[in-house]
């Protein structure tokens, strides 16, 4: 076959190729997710992208650099990490897919015909040897013709499957933010709890110096000095527990910033932290739409789409052309003699599936199903969203509303226990009044740090449910 005419027929297969090529399989499209345009706060839902880093958001150098190590060393985002190395491999493929494959053959054989077949008598006349060599060379391409777009439906869903995942190493990271971030709060707070319990400590063991003193006097009795032991007994009980919550939270907070078991260093004063991560009222709602497991919901979408598509493009036929040229001969010596020993083949291929036990068409059909539940998925992953936001939000606002009853409650529990120990030293107050004074600043003052950390805590989730994190 002449060359001019292997150009011809690939022509011809380009001319086809164009001609025929409309994508299977229909544009993706956004669904409507229906988005209120309030959140259950009263706070508008707007599509703005306002930027805010962890590192604008926490204060805390001690905490920063916390997050710092576990963005580095943690083991889970290594993990994610190396799952995107994989999907680039699968995507830089995709792109290929379609792509002309050369293959290069070359083999020599020796082969002895029967001496009563023709091949066997017709060689050794006109050869003179009773065998027969035969040695080949040859390249051949093969090039399906993209005619329903399956380049490029592989392509968008491997970019599709890509980008997701980088959408969920960046979830993995934020959560990691708030996990370090909630763990560091917590041993504040422990601190905090042991501090509380020791100041305890200290003002019930002036009081029970002071009963004793009566006691030896004869001003009260036994069952006095008991209360008031009991009493010291109760916030010395909270000293072991606090050491040992201390000990428990420093060991998972080192793991979960890629370290074995250590002791960590943190800031004092827990309330100090609550003016550094407040969010204003101006910023929340602007920032859902940067949240990386929405992106990554419709990004599956979108890939399921591309392969709905694909599996669509299955059904319909398919051309692939085959040209190959090569040497052959059954001398070594003229093996590369040219152009005697040149051979040229030009194959073109038509398949199209016929019968196939409904496989193509299940196929087909499961790949619309795993579309539809895509979708689904992404509408529920932005309904939890909506909710986590207005959850953040109630819990917030609620902590706040507490923290001002309890600062006031705390300013009351304080005169109390002055005006206890006062009227007691005159008389005019009963042992059991003071005790029970001390008691309910003790446990004024627990439920104040417990406030506080689920004050922080909020903050903290309202800021990832807004779609803080990783910039």
């Amino acid at each position: 076959m002449k060359i001019s005419n292997i150009k011809s027929i690939f022509l011809a297969g380009a001319t086809v190729s164009f001609m025929m090529s409309c994508s299977v399989g229909k544009t993706y499209t956004q669904p409507d997710l229906e988005i209120p345009e309030n959140y259950n706060q009263q706070v508008k839902v707007t599509g703005d992208s306002i930027i805010l880093p962890w590192k604008t958001f926490f204060k805390d150098p001690k905490l920063i650099g916390l997050i710092e190590k576990a963005l580095t060393r943690n083991n889970e985002i290594h993990m994610a990490l190396k799952n995107i190395e994989q999907l680039d491999l699968a995507y830089k493929q995709a792109k290929n897919t379609l792509m002309p494959t050369v293959d290069f053959s070359a083999g020599a054989n020796r082969s002895w015909a029967s001496k009563n077949s023709l091949n066997g008598s017709l060689n050794e006349q006109f050869t003179g040897n009773k065998y027969l060599d035969d040695f080949s060379a040859g390249l051949r391409l093969s090039w399906e013709v993209d005619i329903w777009g399956k380049a490029k439906k592989q392509k968008e869903s491997a970019a599709a499957d890509y980008f997701a995942q980088k959408e969920n190493v960046n979830a993995i990271q934020s959560r990691i933010i708030v996990q370090v971030a909630q763990a560091y709060y917590n041993l504040m707070s422990l601190d905090e709890q042991l501090r509380i319990a020791r100041q305890n400590i200290e003002l019930s063991d002036k009081t029970l110096q002071m009963m004793k003193l009566q006691y030896t006097a004869g001003q009260i009795n036994s069952l006095a000095i008991q209360q008031s032991e009991a009493q010291k007994k109760t916030a010395e009980l909270l000293v072991p527990l606090a050491q040992q919550n201390i000990s428990v939270q420093e060991n998972a907070l080192s793991i979960l910033c890629g370290e074995y078991p250590a002791y960590v260093e943190r800031s004092e004063g827990i309330t100090r932290r609550i003016s550094e991560n407040s969010l204003t009222a101006e910023v929340p709602a602007k920032l859902l739409s940067r949240r990386p497991d929405l992106k990554a919901a419709e990004l599956n979408v979108i890939s399921l789409n591309a392969k709905t598509g694909l599996a669509k493009a299955a059904m319909y036929p398919s051309i692939s052309l085959s040209p190959q040229i090569g040497v052959n001969s059954f001398k070594v010596n003229t093996w590369f003699d040219l152009p005697g020993s040149l051979t040229k083949t030009l194959a073109a291929n038509l398949a199209m599936p016929i019968l196939q036990k409904r496989q193509l068409k299940t196929a087909y059909q499961t790949a619309i199903i795993e579309q539809e539940k895509a979708v689904i998925t992404f509408k529920q992953t932005m309904m939890t969203a909506v909710g986590e936001v207005s959850d953040a939000m109630a819990k917030s606002k609620g902590s706040t509303e507490r923290l001002a009853l309890l600062h006031e409650r705390t300013q009351i529990l304080e005169k109390g226990i002055t005006d206890a120990l006062k009227l007691y030293k005159s008389g005019m107050a009963t042992y059991l009044e003071v005790i029970t004074a001390q008691n309910n600043k003790l446990q004024n003052d627990l439920e104040q740090n417990s406030v506080i950390l689920e004050k922080l805590n909020a903050e903290v989730e309202l800021y990832r449910a807004l779609g803080g994190g990783i910039q």
